[in-house]
């Protein structure tokens, strides 16, 4: 009976065992669809991205063709607009700076400054600023362009070599150095002018030099020309680095000379005042002791008592004076 009990307890386990491992395996086989379709997932996502990343490349490649190609027909507009007429409907406001013209008479060196300037303002391309630097020339200087080839009138930097060889600063530049050597300041010029002059003098003949180089020699020469001897020795113990703070320096310096030199003259003018006051005084009181004396002169004359009008002269015989007033010349004197 105990037997049968146990074989029938063993049996039921089996079957409870069998039937949790069924449900496990069902379990697992159900992970591992589940498995299967994520990687399937994965592998549509994966030919997915590559075709996105080929289109991507395809549409890349055409892009940088169109831009190729508008860059190459902008470039073509840029060069052929100055042959374009005026067309009022395709125009727009742009700044533009004056137009400049060059005769010859005035230095190439300024005018080639100030047109590069002017191009960098309006956007021009080399082509354009040779046209309008052939534009620019008057009387001599255009003379310049009957010896440069036809095919060359258009290539920029023929046309600023042959200008600059017959209207160049280059060969006169020892002729610059001299005149700055002897540069000296004139009656009546400021220091702000002799400065400036000297600026301009070391632009033309040390055109080449380092900055800070011409920034010292400019110190230099604009304290060797001062013409005042205190504010040009004053300055030059100043050891200035450049004509900047060289001019600074020496126009403190002229400036507090000034106001010393207007002090004294005040000083003096009250020392002159003071003077005068004492003279005056002095002269105040002279008049007074003559005034005394005049009036006691006066007083003294009033205080005489009258002579009597019937009194003779014992000499003359005459009414009205006495003897010792007599101006009758005895005849005992005239012998």
């Amino acid at each position: 009976m105990m037997r049968k009990g146990q074989e029938e307890m063993k049996n039921e386990i089996q079957t409870h065992v069998e039937s949790k491992v069924g449900e496990i395996k069902d379990h697992v086989n159900s992970c591992i669809e589940k498995i299967e379709d994520v990687q399937s997932v994965k592998r549509e996502i994966g030919e997915v991205k590559g075709e996105v990343e080929r289109k991507i490349e395809e549409v890349k490649e055409k892009v940088q063709v169109k831009i190729g190609d508008l860059e190459k027909r902008l470039s073509e507009l840029e060069d052929r607009s100055i042959n374009f007429p005026a067309n009022p409907d395709l125009t727009y406001s742009k700044p533009t700076v004056k137009f400049l013209t060059f005769d010859g008479q005035t230095s190439w060196t300024v005018f080639k400054t100030q047109f590069d300037v002017v191009s960098s303002a309006n956007g021009w391309n080399n082509r354009v600023k040779a046209s309008q630097l052939v534009a620019s020339l008057r009387g001599s200087a255009a003379e310049v362009l009957q010896g440069i080839p036809s095919d060359k009138l258009t290539d920029l930097m023929t046309i600023e070599n042959a200008l600059e060889a017959r209207f160049g600063d280059s060969h006169l530049t020892q002729f610059y150095r001299t005149e700055l050597k002897t540069r000296q300041q004139k009656p009546g010029e400021s220091l702000q002018v002799l400065a400036a002059d000297v600026e301009r003098l070391m632009s033309l003949a040390y055109a080449e030099c380092p900055q800070d180089v011409r920034d010292s020699l400019a110190a230099q020469y604009f304290v060797d020309a001062i013409r005042d001897e205190d504010t040009q020795h004053a300055t030059r113990l100043m050891d200035a680095k450049d004509l900047k703070s060289a001019l600074a320096y020496s126009m403190k310096y002229e400036a507090a000379k000034t106001v010393s030199k207007t002090s004294r003259n005040v000083r003096s003018i009250e020392v002159e005042d003071g003077t005068g006051k004492e003279k005056d005084e002095k002269f105040d009181c002279l008049l007074k002791t003559l005034e005394k004396l005049l009036n006691s002169h006066v007083d003294g004359k009033k205080n005489t008592p009258r002579r009597n009008p019937n009194v003779t002269c014992w000499k003359c015989n005459k009414k009205g004076q006495v003897q010792r007033e007599c101006q009758t010349i005895s005849p005992n004197q005239e012998n």
